[in-house]
C-alpha cells in the first residue's frame, strides 16, 4: 500500500495531533486552555462547555487521520477555533490598547486560518473551495506579524522566557526571533521563498516548544498553565506546517486535492 503526497499529509496529521493533545489536556483538567481559550469564569455551564470543546477537539483531530472524514475534521476545528478567536475580539473591543488581547487573538486566528487551509486543501479539486486556499495562506502572514510585534512590545518580559544558558543572551534571541517572524511574514506576503520561510517558521516554533515549554512542564508538571501552553505551542507549530504545505516549490499557494491523499 502506497500513500501519495505524504509530505502535505504529515502537516495535516500534525494539525490533527495538536487538536488531540488540546482535547486530552482539556478533558484531563476539565477546563479550557487557560489564557488562550478565553472563556470567563462567569460563563454559565463553563465546565460542561470545557468538556464539550475538548471532546470536539479530540474527535475532530482523530477525524483528520481518515481520508473520508479529514475535511470534516478540519472544518469543525476551524469553527471551534473561530469561536475562541471571537472571544478575544470581544476583549479587544473592551480594551483596544492592550496588545496582549491582540496577540492572543492572532494566535487563535492562526489556527483558524490553518484549519481553513487544511479544509480547502482536502476539498475535491473541482470544487470552488480550493480557490480560497491562497487567500487563507496569505492572511496567515498577518498573524506572523503579530507574533513578531509581541516580542518587541513585551521585549523585557519576553526575554526572561529564553533559557539563560543559550548564548549570546536572552535579549539577543528575543530580537532575533522577532526579526525572523517579520522575515517569514514578508515571504508569505510576497511569495518569495514562502515555502522555505514557513518551513523554517515551523521549526522555530517547535524550538520554542522544546526549549521553553517542555522545561516549564518538567519544572511544574501539576500546573495546568504549562500543559495548556505546551498544547497551544504544538498547535501553533502545526498550523505553520499546514500553511507551509499550501505552497508549491514555485511559492504560489496551491490546492492539494483529496485524491492526492488516497491510499492505493
Amino acid at each position: 500500500m502506497a500513500i501519495r503526497s505524504l509530505s502535505p499529509r504529515l502537516g495535516l496529521w500534525a494539525f490533527g495531533s495538536a487538536a488531540i493533545i488540546l482535547g486530552v489536556v482539556g478533558i484531563a483538567w476539565g477546563d479550557f486552555a487557560t489564557n488562550w481559550q478565553r472563556v470567563q469564569p462567569s460563563v454559565p455551564f463553563r465546565e460542561p462547555l470545557a468538556y464539550f470543546a475538548a471532546a470536539c477537539e479530540l474527535l475532530s483531530g482523530f477525524a483528520i487521520f481518515w481520508r473520508r472524514t479529514a475535511q470534516a475534521g478540519a472544518f469543525f476545528l476551524t469553527i471551534l477555533y473561530s469561536i475562541f478567536a471571537l472571544l478575544w475580539l470581544v476583549q479587544i473591543i473592551a480594551s483596544p490598547l492592550v496588545y496582549d488581547n491582540w496577540g492572543n487573538f492572532f494566535e487563535e486566528l492562526s489556527l483558524v486560518l490553518a484549519g481553513a487551509v487544511a479544509s480547502t486543501m482536502l476539498a475535491p479539486p473541482d470544487s470552488f473551495r480550493p480557490r480560497h486556499t491562497a487567500l487563507a495562506s496569505r492572511l496567515y502572514g498577518i498573524c506572523v506579524v503579530s507574533f513578531s510585534l509581541a516580542h518587541f512590545v513585551y521585549f523585557s518580559a519576553a526575554a526572561t522566557w529564553v533559557p539563560k544558558w543559550i548564548p549570546p543572551g536572552q535579549k539577543f534571541w528575543i530580537a532575533a526571533t522577532g526579526a525572523f517572524f517579520l522575515m517569514a511574514a514578508a515571504a508569505i506576503f510576497t511569495g518569495i521563498a514562502a515555502k522555505l520561510a514557513t518551513r523554517l517558521l515551523t521549526i522555530m516554533i517547535l524550538c520554542f516548544e522544546i526549549l521553553v515549554w517542555v522545561p516549564k512542564l518538567q519544572a511544574a508538571p501539576h500546573d495546568h498553565f504549562n500543559w495548556a501552553g505546551n498544547a497551544i505551542c504544538i498547535a501553533l507549530a502545526a498550523a505553520a506546517w499546514v500553511v507551509s504545505d499550501s505552497f508549491r516549490r514555485s511559492e504560489a499557494p496551491h490546492t492539494v486535492g483529496s485524491r492526492d491523499f488516497e491510499i492505493a
